[in-house]
């Protein structure tokens, strides 16, 4: 088992406090392994095996149970006797009114509690109204381009060294850095595919299945369950996916979106447009990132781009086009910045657009993303934006190819692998 640190220590962080750990995030980005994780590292501290209890919910199991009362009784009756237990619940949406359980088994067992479930069902716009007790959410993402190499077996040279364009591969020979990010940017970062060379028609068919579960299963059989009709129509859903893929990195509004959608042919209103595309960002599909009036200092409400959670879900739905592989490159350092802490916004000027300002506690840091920018052109129309920023805190721009100064008019200048794969301060 890899162990995907970070999201261990977030975890492990809030062992044995009052408080139900509720792991979200797309299907298939680790959520279950990640429960492993922690109960793997309980038991190698010396915790007894009989004090770590796991509900699969989705096992044949627990068949019988059917609904939160059963749950309730039968987590009661296999914790007695049992000094502070560790109850790891996955896929607990199986379970009709899992929330009543839940809570109750926080208040009546002296016990420490892990969640994990479709993100169908685990909200994190509706956990303060399920889990009226007091929760932690920890919310994961696909894997970044370090985890990648550590699924790969393969471990980089770094910046400083004489060999920093390759990679040592898990065979012990060598590879190129560039190639394997290249791999990454077609293929993303999901855990089940990364732990294998890349196969064209194995990633097509596991992206099909995600795909048709996260829209027929999460979006609509939540809508289904939750009385509404809002959203029914499978293939609206589909075509903005389709088109929020295909635009990643570009600035939209609903009404433009719903304005492409009617002109080919799709009867729809905007509101319903809006609510589907809240849909798709619930079951972590896709992001937001806001607009930032950067003179003004505020949010504003209407614009802002969607980033895609894996990249490799937009190769499938793009039919593996190598076309704007320059905003591919961009949403992944947006991704890299989530996993990194950081609350991501679009920065608007007076005149142009600073790609992202990420804000994390009191610090503040902004980038800009470019391909390649040997044509002084273009290196010009990247620091522009920049130079206009008059604040103090950092400005970066984050090259995908070319060697560059480290420093212009203090700018710093970083490469896909110093970004990517180096910690930030």
């Amino acid at each position: 088992m890899i162990i995907r640190q970070k999201y261990l220590d977030q975890l492990l962080r809030f062992r044995d406090q009052d408080l139900i750990k509720v792991v979200t995030g797309v299907r298939r980005c680790g959520k279950s392994t990640l429960l492993d994780m922690v109960r793997e590292r309980l038991a190698d501290e010396g915790v007894p095996e009989e004090r770590l209890l796991t509900f699969k919910m989705e096992s044949m199991e627990f068949d019988g149970i059917g609904g939160y009362r059963d749950l309730y009784a039968m987590v009661r009756e296999r914790a007695s006797g049992v000094e502070r237990p560790y109850l790891f619940f996955d896929e607990l949406q199986q379970v009709e009114g899992w929330e009543r359980a839940i809570n109750s088994l926080r208040v009546d067992l002296d016990c420490d509690i892990y969640v994990t479930g479709s993100n169908a069902f685990l909200l994190s716009s509706e956990l303060s109204t399920f889990l009226t007790g007091r929760y932690v959410e920890v919310e994961m993402l696909p894997l970044t381009f370090s985890e990648y190499l550590d699924f790969r077996g393969m471990e980089w040279f770094g910046a400083g060294s004489a060999q920093a364009d390759l990679v040592r591969l898990s065979d012990g020979g060598y590879g190129s850095l560039q190639a394997v990010l290249d791999q990454y940017r077609r293929y993303g970062g999901l855990p089940f595919l990364a732990l294998s060379e890349p196969d064209p028609e194995a990633h097509r068919s596991y992206m099909r299945s995600l795909y048709d579960t996260v829209i027929v299963r999460d979006i609509l059989e939540r809508e289904r369950r939750r009385g509404r009709r809002q959203i029914t129509n499978p293939d609206l859903l589909r075509r903005l996916c389709s088109f929020l893929a295909d635009n990643v990195g570009n600035e939209s509004s609903v009404n433009s979106i719903a304005g492409t959608i009617r002109a080919e042919g799709l009867r729809t209103a905007n509101d319903t447009v809006d609510a589907y595309l809240s849909a798709l960002r619930e079951a972590y599909l896709f992001y937001r990132a806001r607009r930032y009036d950067i003179r003004g200092k505020e949010l504003l409400k209407t614009g802002g781009k969607h980033y895609v959670v894996d990249v490799g879900l937009r190769s499938f739905l793009g039919g593996y086009r190598d076309a704007d592989q320059g905003l591919v490159f961009e949403n992944i350092v947006y991704l890299q910045l989530l996993y990194d802490g950081y609350e991501v916004s679009v920065g608007k000027l007076r005149s142009g657009e600073v790609d992202f300002v990420a804000t994390r506690g009191g610090e503040r840091v902004y980038v800009q993303v470019t391909e390649d920018m040997t044509d002084p052109a273009t290196m010009e129309r990247e620091l522009a934006p920049l130079r206009a920023v008059r604040d103090a805190w950092p400005k970066v721009v984050v090259t995908m190819r070319g060697s560059y100064p480290t420093d212009v008019d203090g700018i710093r200048i970083v490469s896909a692998a110093d970004f990517l794969l180096h910690r930030r301060r």
